[in-house]
C-alpha cells in the first residue's frame, strides 16, 4: 500500500506549510530520509525527508500550493503501484496566496455561468494566468481546469474567454510586464513576499512615529575590551549586539507599556519578555526571538543571539523560534549605517534600530550646559544614533522617550 508523505508540523504555532521545491519527479527511486522536497513557513524553507524507501508515485501537492498541516502532499510506493481514489484527494483547506485576491462572488462574469466544483490542486495558479484574470476581473472558480490536480491553465482561460464571445486575446501579450529590453524579471522568492506582505501590512497598521537618541559608548566599548578574552576562552564571541539587547530588557522592564500589543478591546501587556534580533540571511531577514531575555546575563545573552544568528544563516532555524516576540532590535550598524528608520515587526508596539558605532567629537561642558565656557572641551566619543520607531495607538512622545532614554542611562553606565 503507497506511503502518503504529510505537510508536517514544523512549529507548535504553524498550521499550514508552502510547497516550494520538489527535489525528486513521479517514478524517482528515493530512499528513506532522502530530501524529496522543500516547505517554506513563515519565510524559513524547510527540507522534508522521505519517510521510507520506494519510488514517487504520485505527487499531490504542486509547488507554491499552500496546504494545511496533515495534508497528504505525495505518495510512497513500489514501482508501478497505482494510488487509489480514496487516497489522492487533497484537503479542502489547502490555498494559495497567487490565487487569493482573484477569486471574487462580484465578477461580472460569474452570472453566465454556474460555479463549477473546485478539483484537486486547482489551488496553484501560475503569474500568467493571475495577470490575465486580474485584466479581465475573471473568477478562477467558474473555470474548468485541465491542468495537474485541476489547475487553471492559460489555455483554459482563453477557452473560457472564447466562450464568453469575448475577443481572443494574446496572452503573452497582456500578461507579460512592460520593462525595456535590457531589464530582467526576476520571481519573488517566497521569503521575500512574506516580507514584503509583512512590511505593507505593518505600515498600513500601525501610525509609525520615530524618535531619535544618540548613545555614548564609552562605557560599552571598554567593557568589552576588557572582558572578550575571557568569553572568547569559552567559546562565546563577545559582540555588541548583546549589550544593546540587555539593555532593551532593562528598559521594557522600566516601561511595561513598550511591551505590549494594540487591540481595539485594549492594550494587551505582556508578562513576559521576548527579543527578536533581526539577522541579515541570504534573499532576506529573519527575527529569531530570545525567549525571557530580561532572564539572562549578557553571558547568557551572547549565545543566543550568536547560536540564533548561525542558525539563521545555515537556515537551520525551526518555526517556533520566529515566534513570540514581544520587541525587536535591529543592528543595522553592523553593515556600516549610520541611521535608519525600521518598520515596527507586528504586533509588537515598537522597534530599535541600531546604528554604527563611530569616533566623533563631542562638547564636554564644564560650567553651563548650555553657554560657551573656558572650561568646555572637545573630545571623541565612541558614538551610536539609536531610532525608534513606535506605534502611536499604543505610545506617545513621552513615553517612547523616557523606554530610549532608559537604554541609553543603561549604556553609558555600564559596569
Amino acid at each position: 500500500m503507497p506511503t502518503p508523505i504529510k505537510m508536517p508540523q514544523l512549529g507548535e504555532t504553524v498550521v499550514e506549510g508552502t510547497v516550494s521545491r520538489w527535489l525528486k519527479q513521479p517514478g524517482d527511486r528515493v530512499e528513506r530520509q532522502e530530501i524529496v522536497l522543500e516547505i517554506s513557513t513563515d519565510k524559513i524553507d524547510t527540507e522534508i525527508p522521505s519517510p521510507v524507501a520506494g519510488t514517487l508515485l504520485q505527487i499531490t501537492a504542486t509547488e507554491g500550493q499552500t496546504v494545511r498541516v496533515g495534508t497528504v502532499i505525495g505518495y510512497i510506493g513500489a514501482p508501478g503501484e497505482v494510488v487509489s481514489g480514496e487516497q489522492s484527494p487533497v484537503s479542502n483547506h489547502q490555498s494559495s496566496a497567487a490565487s487569493a485576491p482573484i477569486a471574487s462572488s462580484q465578477s461580472p462574469l460569474s452570472t453566465r455561468q454556474s460555479p463549477i466544483a473546485k478539483p484537486t490542486g486547482r489551488a496553484f495558479v501560475s503569474p500568467v494566468v493571475a495577470r490575465v484574470a486580474a485584466e479581465y476581473k475573471l473568477d478562477l472558480d467558474q473555470i474548468n481546469g485541465t491542468g495537474l490536480n485541476g489547475r487553471v491553465t492559460k489555455k483554459d482561460v482563453e477557452g473560457y474567454l472564447a466562450e464568453m464571445g469575448d475577443k481572443k486575446v494574446e496572452i503573452e501579450e497582456i500578461a507579460a510586464p512592460t520593462r525595456s529590453p535590457i531589464s530582467d524579471l526576476q520571481p519573488l522568492t517566497a521569503m521575500r513576499r512574506a516580507i514584503a506582505e509583512h512590511m505593507e501590512r505593518s505600515v498600513r497598521t500601525s501610525p509609525h512615529v520615530m524618535s531619535l537618541y544618540e548613545a555614548d559608548m564609552t562605557a560599552v566599548v571598554r567593557h568589552r575590551e576588557a572582558h572578550k578574552a575571557g568569553y572568547a576562552a569559552k567559546g562565546i564571541d563577545l559582540t555588541f549586539t548583546p549589550y544593546f539587547v540587555a539593555a532593551v530588557a532593562e528598559a521594557l522592564r522600566a516601561n511595561p507599556q513598550v511591551n505590549s500589543s494594540f487591540s481595539t478591546e485594549g492594550l494587551l501587556l505582556h508578562q513576559r519578555i521576548h527579543i527578536g534580533v533581526a539577522v541579515a540571511v541570504k534573499d532576506g531577514l529573519l527575527v529569531p526571538v530570545i525567549q525571557d531575555a530580561d532572564e539572562r546575563n549578557l553571558a547568557g545573552l551572547s549565545r543566543a543571539v550568536n547560536d540564533l544568528a548561525e542558525r539563521a544563516r545555515a537556515n537551520k532555524l525551526s518555526p517556533d523560534e520566529l515566534q513570540g516576540g514581544t520587541f525587536t532590535v535591529t543592528n543595522h550598524g553592523v553593515s556600516g549605517s549610520l541611521l535608519g528608520t525600521p518598520i515596527i515587526n507586528q504586533p509588537q508596539a515598537g522597534i530599535l534600530g541600531i546604528g554604527k558605532i563611530s569616533k566623533r567629537a563631542v562638547v564636554r561642558s564644564g560650567g553651563h550646559p548650555l553657554l560657551p565656557s573656558a572650561d568646555d572641551a572637545i573630545v571623541i566619543r565612541p558614538l551610536c544614533y539609536l531610532s525608534f520607531s513606535f506605534d502611536h495607538r499604543v505610545l506617545n512622545g513621552a513615553e517612547a522617550d523616557g523606554f530610549v532614554g532608559r537604554v541609553v542611562e543603561v549604556l553609558e553606565s555600564w559596569k
